[in-house]
């Protein structure tokens, strides 16, 4: 299974705003983003404008960078997308938002999406009763995630919880954690996906 292997803050400098990929670390002094506001390697402080292809591919990227997605599987993602009712952009983030280790990120059982992408595939967790450990399961709404009885005593799923639980959940989640359970409710609206993204400039990047 592809995966970057690299280290997150560069990908945060590259992008040249927070993108959330440590969890706490994020919101504290210690963000390398805070220390060197510029793009990393030799030349990243004297990069010039950006043309608007630059810009479209700096969005995708971004995008791909935060749900933690390869090249290829975003591609599927879009040409998915393209073929759905309503508006792409944003029928594509609903598919991201989608993904189990989104899910499992936004239910508070880990602190951001490599960690969530990481219990999952180590089978810690059910959906409708049964195992999965696909990150990029697509849930539908109705369907309810929980941690395995065996996996219930991880502190660091714990620890997760009880700062997502004092951040507060999203709308289109329900989450039972005296039971360590969680209800993806239904899909979310472009407002509740609350990401500094322009998913806009992306459709343009693939409509060339």
């Amino acid at each position: 299974m592809a995966r970057y292997k690299g280290a997150l803050c560069r990908l945060c400098r590259r992008e040249g705003e927070k993108l959330f990929l440590k969890g706490s670390r994020c919101y504290t002094d210690k963000c390398a983003i805070e220390k060197r506001k510029y793009a990393p390697g030799q030349h990243g402080q004297k990069r010039g404008k950006l043309s608007d292809y630059g810009i479209q591919l700096r969005e995708k990227q971004k995008v791909r960078r935060i749900y933690g997605v390869m090249e290829n599987q975003f591609k599927i993602y879009f040409k998915k997308a393209s073929h759905m009712k309503g508006v792409t952009g944003e029928a594509l983030l609903q598919i991201l938002e989608r993904r189990l280790d989104n899910v499992v990120y936004r239910m508070g059982f880990a602190v951001n999406r490599r960690e969530a992408r990481q219990i999952v595939t180590h089978g810690h967790f059910l959906v409708n009763g049964r195992t999965v450990n696909m990150p990029s399961y697509l849930l539908r709404p109705g369907d309810i995630v929980e941690i395995k009885e065996a996996s219930r005593q991880i502190q660091s799923i714990s620890d997760s919880l009880s700062i997502a639980e004092h951040k507060g959940f999203p709308e289109w989640i329900e989450m039972d954690i005296q039971n360590l359970k969680g209800k993806f409710v239904r899909i979310p609206s472009r407002e509740e996906i609350q990401l500094p993204v322009q998913e806009q400039l992306i459709v343009e990047r693939y409509s060339k």
